[in-house]
């Protein structure tokens, strides 16, 4: 199954979330920049509050889009510990990394948000979305910093990601939703027959049209 673009796996989501829907306490959380598109349907159709939560990968150097961990607000880092010892990744290297990094995460904070403070998670039942999972490691990010926010439940809903890493963040949230789990994966983007970037302005504008 692949997916024409983000508005439409959005859409396909919320069937399995039906039971959060007209719920006051539940939030739904978009991990920029192309979950957003996803969360916005959902949101929409759970009838629930939408905002950004904010994280980065860590990229390896010369090989970005492999992750050894991320960051996410609130300074929580996790750190893909297999790859960081299987390539010998240095901590100095990983904290050079980590600095860039946080300067695009307090951006997008002040971009996405426009000065406003990020909403209370205590309490909440939150649901966290992206476009897909590969490693998950900015997803696991996202859930241990929303752990010290004291949320009362966690629910991750991705359209597509491997059975692997929906089992593995089955440890990390009180929910995993992951609508189509294809074999092999290859890559989010394989799943989608319109991949093309979210920009930030489209962000700020779901964003804004949520609100």
């Amino acid at each position: 199954m692949r997916f024409r673009n983000r508005s439409e796996a959005g859409r396909l989501l919320p069937g399995a979330l039906d039971r959060y829907k007209d719920q006051r306490d539940v939030l739904v959380l978009a991990l920029p920049r192309g979950g957003v598109p996803v969360a916005y349907e959902v949101a929409a159709a759970l009838n629930a509050p939408l905002d950004v939560f904010i994280v980065r990968k860590l990229g390896v150097p010369g090989h970005e889009e492999l992750a050894m961990g991320a960051i996410a607000t609130g300074g929580i880092r996790v750190l893909n510990r297999s790859i960081v010892q299987h390539l010998n990744i240095p901590q100095s290297v990983i904290d050079t990394v980590a600095a860039r990094e946080e300067e695009e995460l307090r951006r997008r904070e002040l971009l996405y948000r426009g000065g406003k403070a990020s909403p209370d998670i205590t309490n909440r039942t939150v649901i966290l979305v992206d476009d897909g999972l590969a490693t998950g490691s900015t997803m696991k990010a996202a859930v241990a910093a929303l752990r010290r926010q004291n949320a009362a439940r966690i629910i991750v809903a991705v359209p597509t990601a491997p059975a692997e890493t929906c089992d593995e963040l089955q440890r990390e949230a009180d929910e995993v939703i992951c609508a189509v789990t294809p074999e092999p994966f290859y890559a989010v983007g394989q799943w989608y027959e319109n991949f093309e970037q979210t920009s930030d302005a489209e962000v700020t504008e779901l964003i804004r049209q949520a609100a």
